[in-house]
């Protein structure tokens, strides 16, 4: 077992303060790269350690600005775009030149942003039920649907809606939400994920990525409208039994088996 390291480093990304809290571990292999989704934190990637498969690579994770035991300075200027600057930042600081990137929900949409520009860098792409189209946003489209003016008001509704989906691990997610989500983080994230979803081309550019691409989700989710033309443009449709859109609290051995195969697929590439 390859034990991760927390530690906190303090940046300036585009005039904003941000002091992040990350999960390190070095290694000789590929560095891996994790960026968490919405309600979740780094700490749904610490059990790398425990799967031989990704022995010898170097780990990084972190929790996003506004998330988990992270903070910012001004969290109204939060948005993809802002998470997307601040991954090229910590890259960048940590001496990341190529690299496997996973990304879930929030984290896989800001980690498909990052593969879109830094491409010939990103040696493998696991989406893992991160936005690729409008359909994708029935939790960040509340903003809009479920609209409330207090933050703290709005989450207490969303946790609530959130507890009641009938979904895998749907309790498990609502019952820590205000644990790892900064109730001023909501608004401008969720407002910058539907913009995102519905005026992008986020298919052409999973499907135009020069590494090894996956698209991961639940079975539950077996109906969304673009998995036949993901398989169809090359990208690996991974369905994960016994799950929703949280792999990693439903079936994390799946998970794990399915980005093990991707990341040594993108290191044949």
């Amino acid at each position: 077992m390859q034990k991760l390291f927390q530690e906190r480093k303090d940046y300036t990304i585009a005039g904003t303060n941000v002091s992040l809290d990350l999960l390190t571990r070095s290694g000789d292999k590929t560095p891996i790269v994790f960026l968490h989704g919405f309600g979740s934190t780094k700490e749904d990637y610490a059990d790398i350690m425990f799967w031989p498969a990704f022995d010898g690579h170097s780990v990084l994770a972190y929790d996003a600005p506004g998330f988990g035991q992270s903070q910012i300075s001004d969290h109204d200027n939060l948005s993809i775009p802002f998470l997307v600057e601040t991954a090229k930042t910590v890259l960048e600081d940590s001496g990341i030149d190529r690299f496997h990137l996973i990304g879930h929900s929030m984290g896989g949409l800001t980690a498909l942003v990052l593969a879109h520009e830094l491409q010939d860098r990103v040696m493998s792409f696991t989406d893992i039920e991160g936005n690729v189209a409008p359909e994708d946003c029935f939790l960040s489209r509340q903003i809009i649907t479920h609209f409330h003016e207090d933050a703290d008001a709005f989450m207490g509704s969303f946790q609530t809606r959130a507890r009641h989906q009938e979904f895998f691990s749907h309790h498990l997610y609502a019952t820590s939400l205000t644990q790892k989500v900064q109730n001023a983080s909501i608004r401008p994230v969720f407002e910058s994920m539907v913009e995102l979803s519905d005026n992008m081309p986020l298919i052409d550019w999973i499907t135009g990525l020069p590494g090894s691409a996956a698209f991961m989700h639940g079975d539950q989710n077996a109906t969304l409208s673009y998995l036949s033309e993901l398989a169809a443009r090359g990208v690996d449709v991974v369905s994960i039994p016994h799950c929703g859109h949280f792999p990693m609290y439903a079936n994390p051995p799946a998970m794990w088996a399915g980005i093990a195969a991707n990341v040594a697929k993108g290191e044949g590439t």
